[in-house]
């Protein structure tokens, strides 16, 4: 049986810092960080689990970027309305007003996040891993279960995809596009 404490003391902060990174504040990171634990506790029921720090920042990556997807998915519901969504949170206004710069590191995050939300999963999942972690393709190939040459793949695309989604949030509101690139059904 293993020793939870020792796993979640010597390996559970890389796992909740992967979540932090992408969905930027706390209690969706400790609800994500509980989720994969969760998932983690079942995984280790049905096999042996041979890098517990592997399998929780993956599993709460994963579980990040399905509340990224879900966040992307109530926006586009709430625009559609024409309206806000009553009771949304991510609408709420930060109290203290940051400074400029702050701000402008913030606006891009949240930016990276939606448009995290907006590819293939497995493809956010490699960039994620990569990019946030900074892993090696390796050891993203040996946290997802593929090769080292379908990282490469999934990393492409995704930036590709990324650079496209970023590039039409910042386009001038002269030039935007009517509607945003949707994720598409481009293989993941």
């Amino acid at each position: 049986m293993p020793d939870w404490r020792e796993i979640l003391e010597g390996d559970g902060p890389a796992a909740w810092r992967a979540a932090y990174r992408l969905v930027g504040n706390r209690a969706d990171a400790d609800e994500c960080f509980q989720e994969a634990c969760l998932a983690a506790v079942e995984v280790s029921r049905r096999e042996d689990v041979r890098s517990w720090r592997a399998l929780l920042v993956r599993l709460a990556t994963a579980r990040a970027v399905d509340r990224l997807r879900a966040r992307a998915r109530a926006r586009r519901r709430a625009s559609a309305g024409g309206r806000e969504a009553a009771g949304s949170w991510d609408s709420l206004p930060d109290p203290s007003p940051p400074p400029e710069d702050v701000a402008e590191e913030h606006e891009l995050a949240e930016s990276l996040r939606d448009a995290l939300g907006r590819i293939p999963a497995r493809q956010a999942e490699a960039f994620c891993l990569h990019g946030l972690e900074g892993l090696g393709y390796r050891d993203v190939a040996r946290r997802m279960g593929v090769s080292v040459g379908l990282v490469g793949v999934l990393i492409h695309r995704a930036r590709a995809r990324l650079r496209a989604l970023l590039a039409a949030y910042h386009t001038p509101p002269s030039h935007a596009p009517s509607v945003l690139p949707s994720a598409g059904k481009e293989p993941s």
